[in-house]
């Protein structure tokens, strides 16, 4: 066990060397977070989901696709890629969003379109629930929303059990998250391979370092409670929110989670991606791309409207009538 914590130790400084970060630094509330940003205009942020860093919008094409139109800033979470993920903290949704609301502030971020993939959707959700100012729009893909069964969360949380988790992180963990990120990724894409551009990009061995082993952990144990603690308050979302997902995900199954979500929000606007799996903006960016678009035009028919209404003696548009225009 010494051995394989020496040799885990040594090949996570190895491949961070391999890798070096392609973007830039923020610190908040002492949290280093780490972010690239391409382009220039009304802003776009991206939040990735587990295994994968801010680089997988990079690989799948969708930072350049926005870029020439917007300012696109995807950050790692905090935990993944280069971002720090202090002890201390469960790092839930609600606690990431909090960082990250921040964080928008000091990088002069004004109620951007936030688009989250998978555990990303659930941060994204969260930053709108909790700090609506700091939120324009959002687009959320192939997220988990409703409280269905995940049996694969205790296996998946186990690295994030005090002093064991620590042991497993350093020693098991990361030999057996190697051998089976192969048959992970190939999940994660179906039923379409796995992208050539992503095989090239994606750095194996980030997704296995005993840091990032820990927040992809605490991720799977705390996501469940992230969506039951925000379950009944996504009624109460007015900004405009598009939700995609592909009918063939096998990591979540859309009709239990997109569809819902989309009853649970008014207004939003739904959109199922046949022959599409849980990479849903590697399979399909130019949809994704079109999404995003969308938001962002309807968050500036959003921002007139609000303005109509408070200076109109009538009210102008009614918040309903609004919410029928998006469906």
């Amino acid at each position: 066990m010494a051995t394989a914590a020496l040799y885990n130790a040594h090949r996570a400084r190895e491949v961070e060397r391999d890798n070096p970060p392609t973007g830039r630094f923020v610190t908040v509330d002492g949290v280093r977070l780490h972010y690239i940003e391409r382009g220039a205009g009304p802003p776009v942020v991206l939040l990735h989901g587990n295994v994968v860093s801010a680089g997988d919008f990079v690989w799948s094409g969708l930072v350049d696709r926005l870029a020439a139109r917007h300012r696109v800033i995807a950050i790692d979470r905090p935990g993944y890629g280069y971002s720090d993920r202090p002890d201390g903290s469960l790092w839930t949704a609600a606690e990431q969003a909090r960082l990250l609301g921040k964080a928008f502030s000091r990088l002069g971020i004004e109620r951007p379109v936030v688009v989250g993939h998978s555990w990303g959707a659930l941060v994204a959700l969260e930053l709108a629930l909790n700090h609506p100012d700091a939120v324009g729009s959002l687009v959320v893909l192939a997220g988990y929303y409703a409280l269905t069964p995940r049996l694969d969360a205790p296996l998946a949380a186990a690295p994030a059990v005090p002093v064991i988790g620590d042991v497993l992180r350093y020693t098991v963990s990361p030999l057996l998250g190697a051998a089976l990120l192969p048959l992970t990724l190939k999940a994660m894409f179906a039923p379409r391979p796995v992208p050539p551009r992503f095989s090239r990009g994606f750095p194996h061995g980030f997704a296995v370092r005993p840091g990032q082993i820990r927040a992809e952990a605490q991720d799977a144990a705390t996501m469940m409670p992230s969506a039951a603690a925000m379950r009944h308050r996504l009624g109460s979302l007015s900004l405009p929110v598009v939700i995609m997902a592909g009918t063939e995900d096998r990591i979540v199954d859309p009709e239990s989670h997109a569809r819902w979500l989309h009853e649970v929000v008014p207004g939003s606007d739904l959109r199922l991606v046949p022959d599409t799996g849980h990479m849903i903006h590697h399979a399909v960016p130019e949809m994704v791309a079109e999404a995003i678009e969308t938001a962002s035009a309807r968050l500036s028919v959003h921002a007139g409207d609000v303005r109509t209404r408070s200076g109109s003696r009538d009210g102008g548009l009614s918040e309903a009538g609004f919410r029928h225009d998006l469906t």
